[in-house]
């Protein structure tokens, strides 16, 4: 059985994560979304919370579940018997971020990176953009899942 990983800090989750998702479960037998910690960020949403929206976003989707991954990646992907690691690409600019650590990843765990063009009419969406968006009001009902639109309406900034 093949299982991907798509990593991320999906704080929060939104239709371009949701996207790579689905292609990558047409990839693989299973597809399990890994909600990490970036020691670098600083997070609007707790760990509890980013697993509970990703898990909504996903509903309805075979083959996919979504887990914390508390340390590091690789150790992680090792863990699930993972066969690639999945990222999601809207430009070069993504590739760029994320070559080194698919290097990277590859060194300390053996397991591949695999690249999934997202749909060109979601390469604007951002997890950072749509919090800014939703901190002044704006409308993010086409960025993100229902639940996300309401979890961000309902939080202070």
């Amino acid at each position: 059985m093949s299982i991907g990983v798509c990593p991320g800090s999906y704080d929060p989750i939104t239709f371009g994560h949701v996207d790579v998702v689905r292609r990558a479960r047409s990839v693989f037998d299973e597809v399990i979304i890994g909600v990490a910690r970036n020691q670098s960020k600083r997070y609007l949403f707790s760990d509890t919370e980013r697993l509970e929206l990703a898990r909504e976003a996903v509903t309805g989707i075979g083959g996919v579940r979504v887990e914390f991954v508390p340390g590091l990646l690789a150790d992680f992907v090792r863990q699930v018997g993972a066969s690639a690691i999945v990222k999601g690409l809207r430009g070069s600019a993504d590739y760029d971020d994320e070559q080194s650590m698919a290097l990277l990843n590859r060194h300390l765990s053996g397991v591949e990176t695999v690249f999934i063009l997202g749909d060109p009419g979601l390469a604007h969406i951002s997890s950072s953009h749509v919090k800014d968006i939703a901190r002044y009001g704006g409308n993010i009902e086409d960025l993100v899942p229902s639940a996300v639109a309401r979890a961000l309406a309902g939080k202070e900034y």
